[in-house]
């Protein structure tokens, strides 16, 4: 049964962690459209489409939105609490800290999973989903937008340009049409006037041309004897082909690939077929430079032995003839130029291989260190609020903000020395979740203990120290 405690304290942790976890969410997420908007812009998106790329990114940010969320909303309800003097009135009552800590420890605990489960499970899918959108997005041309006295070319093959517009978008005047083809050169089209209007099942432009000239020239490059053709009309109609101007859906399976579209129970076996893989690729390797190693088998062991004063003075290679020496130097060469190749070869696919062994490791670290940051943050968060007593957004802001940027440094630093493969993976990847932990334990003994550390007094004390240095160092100065 929930006691009256744990009730006051979910009440009071609650509504902070809905505003902050919606607040670092929104954040998140624009960062996202912010690295992508010039490709998104002018694309002539609906609503649903946008709707559904910010679900799908909204998803992908949740694991890193929830230790941000639990670090600030729990320095906020515990410094309310310690401000209202809340935590010396339960410490009094003989309750202490990990007591009161209990139940939001339970919903840290719960939020963890959470967060696992949706990197394990729900991101897979909204990176395939998103990636495979934002393609889409990214390949479609910008929405048709014909402006009067500009050179319009996003057309495949077409250069239109139209003198004058109406207000309703549809009438035009001096229209001027340029049709790129292969032969000798362009075909220009000009009219006085004509309507600009969309066929019905809107995948097709269609100008209606009024009083115009239709100018060709057929022939061959290389040929003097060419045909110009000048048509005139009174009216004629020209389709343009929109189907480029819409997103159309790509097939998932060419995005499947990727380590981040994959869950754990996928992950693991295939980081053993790639360990295979790479074996299997060094026996290879061994057994093609084999053949350019076939002397060691015939090398006379017993030059030495029968010959051991000779073979201080002189090697067996200065025992040939010297037309057989240079025959040998020369096929040396070939091999050691041969073997050097291979050597170059397998290096590279070593290499390949080796960064996506550790691609695949990180992405299965990452599905965990993301929970473990939810139960550290806190671990740091809720001893913090109850040293500092502040509530409200100012201190807890603050101390938030700094916490949590040194872990994403250290979460981002860690990755990158584990993708370059300076330190094994399972070390950068756990090297936030490794420096901040020690913080936290220390903090909860502080906390357990009522130590004044990063308390108002401490602070008023430092401050008034400075006071009383800085006059006699300006009095030294002045003498």
């Amino acid at each position: 049964m929930i006691k009256k405690l744990d009730k006051l304290i979910l009440r009071a942790f609650v509504g902070p962690f809905i505003a902050t976890f919606l607040i670092s969410l929104f954040v998140l997420v624009m960062q996202f459209f912010w690295l992508w908007i010039d490709d998104f812009v002018g694309k002539g998106l609906d609503v649903f489409t946008i709707a559904k790329m910010i679900g799908f990114v909204a998803a992908t940010c949740v694991p890193l939105a929830l230790p941000l969320s639990l670090l600030l909303s729990s320095i906020m309800t515990f410094g309310s609490m310690g401000e209202s003097f809340e935590l010396v009135a339960i410490k009094s009552s003989g309750v202490p800290l990990t007591r009161f800590m209990r139940p939001l420890t339970v919903v840290t605990i719960l939020l963890s999973l959470v967060a696992f489960y949706f990197a394990n499970n729900l991101i897979p899918i909204a990176n395939l989903k998103m990636n495979r959108m934002r393609y889409d997005i990214v390949k479609t041309k910008p929405a048709l937008d014909i402006k009067a006295g500009v050179f319009y070319d996003k057309m495949s093959g077409f250069v239109i340009k139209i003198g004058e517009k109406d207000k309703d978008n549809m009438h035009i005047r001096d229209v001027i049409i340029l049709e790129k083809n292969q032969g000798l050169q362009d075909n220009l089209m000009v009219a006085k006037s004509g309507l600009m209007s969309m066929t019905p099942d809107k995948s097709s432009l269609q100008f209606t041309l009024n009083d115009g000239w239709r100018y060709e020239e057929e022939g061959r490059n290389n040929d003097l004897n060419t045909q110009f053709t000048r048509t005139g009309f009174k009216e004629y109609k020209k389709l343009f082909d929109l189907s480029t101007f819409k997103m159309t859906e790509t097939n998932e399976e060419g995005f499947k690939s990727d380590p981040k579209m994959l869950t754990v129970g996928q992950l693991s076996p295939s980081i053993d077929s790639l360990y295979k893989l790479d074996t299997l690729q060094q026996i290879r390797r061994r057994n093609d430079l084999t053949p350019y190693f076939y002397f060691v088998r015939y090398q006379d062991s017993t030059w030495a032995k029968a010959n051991p004063k000779a073979k201080l003075k002189k090697s067996y290679f200065n025992t040939l003839k010297d037309t057989f020496q240079l025959e040998v130097v020369q096929r040396v060469n070939n091999s050691l130029q041969s073997v050097k190749s291979n050597l170059d070869v397998a290096q590279n696919d070593n290499k390949s291989a080796q960064e996506t062994i550790r691609k695949y490791k990180i992405e299965w670290h990452r599905k965990f260190t993301l929970s473990a940051a939810c139960l550290i943050l806190f671990l740091i968060g809720a001893p913090l609020g109850s040293i500092i007593r502040k509530g409200g957004l100012g201190a807890p802001l603050l101390f938030a903000i700094i916490f949590f940027v040194i872990f994403y440094i250290f979460n981002t630093v860690g990755e990158k020395i584990a993708k370059q493969g300076v330190v094994p993976v399972w070390a950068g990847m756990w090297l936030s979740s490794a420096i901040l932990l020690p913080v936290g334990i220390f903090l909860m003994v502080k906390a357990l203990n009522d130590s004044q550390i990063l308390g108002k007094e401490v602070w008023f004390r430092i401050g008034k120290a400075i006071k009383k240095i800085l006059p006699q160092k300006k009095k030294e100065i002045e003498e």
